[in-house]
């Protein structure tokens, strides 16, 4: 890899810490504000509504100039949703605004990869996105947990510079002007990413040709033999990572009696398997191989079943490295493939921005439903048995599509095929 993909790895390591971060935060907000229960997961729903309306115009965005410049201005909408908070503006208000910078961010993370690389290094470079994104998940939920902590909120007021007065009078803005330096180094690191020379034609700036537009992509991209089963996995996938959160969480409070800044480190374990499985993806399963993973999406919904009847903590670890390995092993080529087809029938951005979509909407309605399940004080371990046996399912469903389509046509011949 040259020295222009590091760079995009260092910017995409630091902005995402803090995205992961933030979430940490703004839970330890509420719940010293003594919000009800239910909210926690709209965090993370509010995060992603831009992704979902505004995926038909980012794309678009993304793709009209060079996209170290877009990645810089979305950690600039960032900072300004973390700054919000110091004004008095709700948690969830100020986590939408984030999300809005994280949706514009995302089509030119992803989108300039293919600008970069030549097809057969994808799965590598979605390997070390993936890998990388995992750690700033672990480290995110780490520094979010040791930020809300008493020791970390008690530290955080000790922290003084000389002659200034910086206006950081309580914990909470010490939270943020941590996460604010982060998401500024992030934008230094923008500013360093190389002009790949990729030019697009000019781009549509009505709304409704915009819509019209991505509606065709969408229906290309779904039409498409191999794009919708890799459309269908990473949207499931996301879905169920985002949800699958939220349920670690809930479950090292109720089964393993954990307060929040302990649990966190939960969400860590899960990402150190992916990060290891996202590792072992990169190296083991070329592009034309990508498809046979399919059946470890159906293994790992029904290892989930299995947080139902763990009690300790040593036990917990081990099923929780699992769950992430087999997610990570799984996602990293379906994640590599569709990109690959994206960029074959459309532009980068734009094939982004209908893969945002759909795993955002897939984000959007698991967590609606696992908030109204917690809002009906649904028992926890009936929520994971209706969890991971739907992701097993769904994944049995999807192999099934794929091999009806094989008996159609040989789609695998198309991995590989030059854009059109």
């Amino acid at each position: 890899m040259n020295r222009g993909f590091y760079t995009i790895m260092a910017a995409q390591f630091f902005s995402s810490l803090a995205d992961n971060a933030l979430i940490f935060v703004s839970i330890g907000l509420l719940t010293a504000m003594k919000a009800p229960a239910s909210l926690a997961p709209l965090l993370k729903l509010s995060f992603v509504l831009f992704y979902v309306l505004l995926a038909a115009f980012v794309g678009a965005f993304a793709d009209s100039m060079p996209k170290g410049r877009v990645m810089f201005i979305a950690n600039l909408i960032k900072v300004s949703g973390c700054c919000l908070i110091f004004f008095g503006v709700h948690p969830l208000i100020a986590c939408a605004v984030v999300g809005f910078g994280a949706a514009v961010y995302s089509p030119a993370k992803y989108g300039i990869l293919t600008e970069l690389l030549p097809a057969e290094r994808l799965v590598a470079a979605n390997g070390w996105i993936e890998g990388l994104t995992v750690m700033s998940i672990i480290l995110g939920a780490a520094m979010g947990g040791a930020l809300v902590s008493a020791h970390g909120s008690e530290w955080l007021m000790t922290f003084d510079v000389p002659y200034i007065d910086t206006g950081i009078n309580t914990p909470t803005k010490g939270q943020l002007a941590v996460l604010i330096a982060v998401y500024a180094l992030a934008a230094g690191f923008n500013l360093r990413i190389p002009d790949t020379g990729a030019r697009y034609e000019h781009q549509e700036r009505n709304p409704a040709r915009l819509i019209a537009d991505f509606a065709d992509c969408s229906a290309t991209l779904w039409k498409d033999k191999l794009g919708q089963i890799s459309l269908a996995v990473t949207t499931l996938f996301w879905g169920a990572g985002a949800t699958l959160q939220f349920i670690v969480l809930k479950w090292a409070e109720r089964s393993l009696h954990m307060p929040l800044d302990k649990a966190t480190s939960l969400i860590g374990v899960v990402a150190i398997g992916s990060a290891v499985g996202a590792a072992m993806a990169a190296k083991m399963i070329p592009l034309k191989k990508s498809l046979t993973v399919i059946p470890l999406g159906i293994i790992m919904g029904l290892v989930v079943t299995s947080m139902t009847i763990v009690y300790s903590l040593t036990i917990a670890v081990p099923l929780l490295l699992i769950i992430g390995l087999l997610s990570g092993f799984f996602v990293v080529p379906m994640n590599a493939l569709l990109q690959h087809r994206g960029h074959v029938l459309m532009s980068a951005g734009h094939s982004i921005a209908v893969q945002n979509f759909n795993e955002n909407l897939s984000i959007l309605t698991m967590l609606a439903l696992y908030a109204i399940m917690i809002t009906l004080n649904l028992d926890l371990n009936v929520i994971i048995v209706l969890f991971g046996l739907s992701l097993a399912g769904i994944m049995w469903l999807i192999g099934r599509r794929h091999a009806a389509n094989q008996r159609e046509h040989d789609s695998l011949a198309l991995i590989g095929e030059h854009k059109h």
